[in-house]
């Protein structure tokens, strides 16, 4: 159960930071260029809604992690996810994304949660 909860610790944090530090980091300079397709009032719009639509998406893997009763197939179907979306940030990146770490290793304690 702890690997569970360790899971569902980094997914929620990962979310907290996406949101906060790529607000900060990436879209408000993004869209202060306001050029090409950041010139586009609903490019901007969708573009930031997507990017912290993905921070809900993130902390409702998190609950779905820990909730009473989760499938464990579900469990493990939300770890593989985590782990290969953060093997893939890392490979396609070169290590460089400084969440790759965080990604991966929310979705192998999912799985070793599941498993347990």
């Amino acid at each position: 159960m702890i690997w569970l909860w360790l899971s569902a610790a980094f997914m929620a944090t990962t979310a907290l930071v996406h949101g906060a530090l790529g607000e900060k980091r990436l879209i408000q300079p993004l869209l202060a260029l306001n050029q090409g397709i950041m010139a586009v009032d609903l490019a901007r719009k969708v573009f930031r809604f997507a990017w912290h639509a993905m921070s809900v998406l993130m902390l409702v893997s998190a609950a779905s992690v820990i909730w009473p009763g989760t499938p464990r197939n579900l469990i493990l179907l939300i770890g593989a996810a985590w782990t290969a979306v953060g093997l893939a940030d890392g490979f396609y990146t070169r290590g460089r994304h400084i969440g790759w770490p965080i990604l991966t290793a929310s979705g192998v304690f999912a799985i070793l949660g599941a498993a347990a």
